[in-house]
């Protein structure tokens, strides 16, 4: 072992050995399509509280899992480390939306056919899974879904606010009812062909009904 053998570093000869111009190439491209997937979930975004933060994540995603796989394919020995290394990370953080699994799973899935070098693949992928979001996420029914709250003294206010809801809906089906002293609660789901508000008021000249509210509702949220 000679003088120049002691401060020998074989970190250095890897960084010098490893081409700078692929990493730039690949994390530019990488932050594209991060940025397009960003565009896409802000585009489809359909809940009730839109978190910039998770938008910025999922491009941050792309370019974290670039770099990943970039250090992994250049050496099968860290391949093996960084298998070990990921396998202690925990993810404490709730999804509150099935759509957002499918967006934090399209961010890893570019990040890895980027940083492998497959760069029409993951252009051409990426570009066709944001227009069928764009087109199925943000396509709208024609029947708008509802929930109906009405306050009944008797059976008999019951029937006719439930003919009369019928008759006005396309669809209805009871979700709830509760029956106490004061009266009689009903909670309607109904299925409007457009904004038809005006079934409140005409629930209010029933005999026997003390108040109704309507209310926006698709089977996950209220509005």
């Amino acid at each position: 072992m000679t003088f120049n053998d002691v401060f020998k570093s074989s970190f250095l000869e890897k960084a010098v050995s490893f081409s700078f111009l692929d990493v730039a190439m690949a994390m530019v491209i990488a932050f594209c399509i991060g940025l397009y997937i960003f565009f896409v979930y802000k585009k489809t975004f359909s809940g009730v509280m839109y978190s910039a933060s998770f938008g910025v994540s999922l491009m941050a995603m792309t370019l974290i899992t670039t770099l990943i796989i970039l250090a992994v394919t250049s050496n099968i020995i860290l391949s093996l480390g960084m298998v070990g290394a990921l396998s202690i990370v925990r993810f404490r953080t709730a999804i509150k939306e099935p759509l957002d699994i499918a967006f934090l799973f399209w961010a890893i899935s570019a990040g890895i056919v980027t940083g492998a070098g497959l760069i029409p693949l993951a252009v051409i992928g990426t570009v066709f899974i944001g227009l069928i979001l764009l087109v199925f996420v943000n396509r709208k029914s024609t029947d708008t879904p509802y929930l109906i709250v009405v306050n009944c003294e008797n059976d008999k206010a019951e029937a006719e606010a439930i003919s009369l809801i019928k008759s006005k809906a396309k669809k209805s089906m009871v979700k709830a009812k509760t029956v106490s002293r004061n009266g009689i609660e009903l909670t309607v789901e109904v299925r409007l062909a457009d904004m038809a508000a005006g079934v409140v008021n005409e629930l209010l000249s029933v005999a026997g009904v003390e108040n109704a509210v309507l209310v926006s509702y698709n089977g996950e949220y209220m509005q």
